[in-house]
């Protein structure tokens, strides 16, 4: 107890490792991922206190408060609803015990000490996560073209007055339906819910 203590309080207790894929059904996250849905796991790092397990879909984290404690709180990330940014990885020097990869999922920032044993595994989801956050940032830029596009239509719209063989009520439920329309197809067409092929590039098992 008193050597788990003192790892604990070393912060040595938070070095992880990299669970095998025929091991992932022994970890606490594989019972939070959503199978029924086609979810699967690709990457799971695990260290005393905590589990990252990274899915096609989402992060699922189950952090926990410290080595010693049995507590748990569990935070799923769904990569449609949370961006990656400031994705970094720190190699381990002559006498690190670790590597480090570091990122922001949504508001969440998040730093990862691994063994420098996994250190090739790590640098393939250093790069996963690096892709994801490119194709995130191009969702982005052009969910705000289309965006642009929709309001230029519809400030020359307005300019050029409402259609005279309709009632402007007609006219107006009109333009309004087809930017809901618009707006959705944008959102579908923009929006990667799915990153079980940037997963499938780059992490080999």
């Amino acid at each position: 107890m008193l050597k788990k203590l003192a790892s604990d309080a070393l912060g040595l207790s938070d070095i992880g490792k990299v669970i095998e894929p025929q091991d992932y059904n022994k970890t606490e996250s594989d019972d939070y991922v959503l199978h029924e849905k086609g979810e699967q796991i690709y990457f799971i790092i695990k260290t005393k206190s905590d589990e990252y397990c990274f899915t096609n879909l989402a992060l699922i984290h189950v952090d926990g408060d410290s080595a010693v404690s049995k507590k748990r709180t569990l935070r799923r990330y769904d990569y449609k609803y949370n961006r990656i940014r400031n994705v970094s990885l720190e190699t381990a020097g002559t006498i690190d015990l670790d590597v480090e990869i570091k990122f922001t999922i949504g508001e969440r920032n998040l730093s990862i000490d691994i063994n420098k044993n996994f250190a090739e595994k790590i640098k393939d989801l250093y790069k996963t996560l690096v892709e994801m956050e490119r194709m995130m940032k191009e969702n982005e830029k052009h969910s705000k073209y289309a965006l642009e596009s929709l309001d230029i239509a519809t400030r020359s719209i307005s300019a050029a007055g409402f259609n005279q063989t309709a009632s402007p009520a007609d006219s107006f439920k009109s333009i309004v339906e087809f930017s809901n329309q618009w707006l959705t197809d944008s959102s579908k067409k923009y929006t990667t819910e799915d990153f079980g092929n940037v997963f499938d590039l780059f992490i080999k098992n």
